[in-house]
């Protein structure tokens, strides 16, 4: 991606600062964090940051400033350049090269951070920051704060309030621009790679994390950095419990596994959920309930377009669902009664979907922006809108209780995939790996 996209996406930011008065957004990087005894887990940047100008080593800390009548200005401080750490380490980028690499206005080393931030910070209308995210960021920050309160006598004012830049940044990442896009198809095409693999090496007798050890193959092997949350793996029973990641049961013949895995491409999350026969073969309960998933899912994407109210895709799915498991047995009584009830949350206790982006449960508002409502109701569903990015997971899980059809006991399922809203309806980017039953039992045919 050239620095130019970046640079446009700070502009936009400051224009937004600039329509409350102007200040100046602090963003700093994400911690690093110690695993055990000296060795760290593999550092992840900060979204926020790495949005704005791509830069991913720790340590570093991005403001972007924003006065009136005046272009806006951005300003790295980050790590120096020293041979001694980086022949341990990797190279650093150092505050010289960042300039002509990230297309900010002034950078400096992390020495000088300060002694130039309460200079930044001097007669601003504001600060933007995240408080609360990290506690040694909040202290700091109220250092620079003092010690620019300490200038008063000069005739320099401190900023006045402190304000919440993720309000500001978590719409603008709501919607996807063509770059994001692109990186969300190719991650999600190695992703859907990755299930196919999975599918194709299962069989009686293996262990959940050799079906993970496949996903993170095919991950790697395609230059996938990393998973983009801890891989699902679960057989069986262990369907049922929505973030298992023990990941170290046997697969037995007979039972179903769900699998919940996505790759992170470039700092942008792919999610994809599959569900099928560990033998390759649906038995007749285990068909019918994944059919009925499978529809919920159906009539969720159908509702999707640009106008459609975010609950919408969850309303679809749910209507489906419920009609389906009186059908079946699961549900006593009609299903206006189990709607109005909430008796189906027995068996799916989950919204149908969330954003997706450089989070995998990435940021947004579910609800109309602004002021909730004098009457004291909750705000509106927002409407969905060109670009937005969202996952369509119905599922189901029956777990082995009395007065539950025995046939079903022990089968969870879950079919998720990703939605791009288009001008007139959506695009499922995750078509790739198959969900349809018989397409399913096919696939599984060609072993690995």
């Amino acid at each position: 991606m050239t620095i130019d996209l970046y640079a446009q996406r700070r502009l936009r930011l400051a224009n937004a600062m600039l329509a409350h008065g102007g200040g100046v957004a602090l963003l700093p990087a994400a911690p690093e964090r110690e695993r055990n005894g000296g060795s760290f887990y593999s550092y992840r940047y900060d979204s926020n940051q790495y949005y704005l100008c791509g830069f991913a080593e720790p340590e570093a800390l991005l403001a972007v400033i924003a006065r009136t009548g005046q272009p806006p200005e951005t300003v790295l401080f980050c790590r120096d350049k020293n041979p001694e750490r980086e022949l341990w380490e990797g190279e650093r980028c150092g505050p010289v090269a960042a300039l002509a690499r990230y297309g900010v206005e002034r950078s400096f080393a992390l020495e000088e951070i300060d002694r130039r931030l309460p200079e930044l910070l001097a007669n601003q209308q504001a600060v933007y920051c995240a408080l609360g995210v990290d506690g040694d960021f909040d202290a700091r920050l109220q250092q620079w704060l003092t010690a620019v309160r300490a200038m008063g006598r000069n005739g320099t004012q401190a900023p006045a309030s402190v304000r919440d830049v993720r309000t500001l940044l978590d719409e603008m990442r709501l919607f996807k621009d063509a770059h994001e896009i692109d990186t969300m198809r190719r991650a999600a095409g190695i992703s859907a790679g990755a299930h196919r693999r999975a599918m194709q090496a299962c069989r009686p007798g293996l262990f959940e994390y050799q079906l993970e050890a496949a996903l993170q193959h095919e991950f790697t092997l395609r230059g996938a950095q990393a998973p983009a949350y801890g891989s699902i793996v679960a057989g069986g029973a262990n369907a049922n419990v929505l973030h298992y990641v023990d990941n170290r049961q046997p697969l037995r013949d007979g039972e179903l596994v769900l699998i919940d895995a996505g790759c992170e491409l470039d700092g942008y999350a792919s999610d994809i959920t599959r569900t099928f026969p560990v033998n390759g073969r649906f038995s007749t309960p285990q068909r019918a309930l994944y059919e009925l998933v499978l529809a919920a899912q159906h009539a969720a994407i159908a509702t999707i377009r640009p106008g459609a109210h975010w609950n919408a895709p969850h309303e679809a799915a749910v209507a489906v669902l419920v009609q389906g498991m009186c059908d079946l047995g699961l549900l006593p009584g009609t299903p206006a009664e189990a709607l109005e009830s909430g008796s189906y949350r027995k068996f799916y206790m989950h919204r149908t979907g969330h954003w997706l982006g450089l989070d995998v449960h990435d940021v947004g508002d579910y609800r109309q922006p602004g002021a909730a409502p004098n009457d004291g109701s909750e705000r509106p569903w927002r409407l969905l809108q060109p670009g937005m990015m969202l996952t369509v997971e119905p599922g189901l899980y029956v777990r082995a209780e009395a007065g539950i059809p025995e046939q079903f006991h022990n089968i969870g399922i879950r079919i998720e995939d990703d939605a791009l809203v288009t001008e007139t309806a959506c695009d499922i980017i995750t078509r790739d790996v198959p969900t349809d039953a018989d397409a399913i039992e096919t696939l599984m045919r060609q072993h690995d």
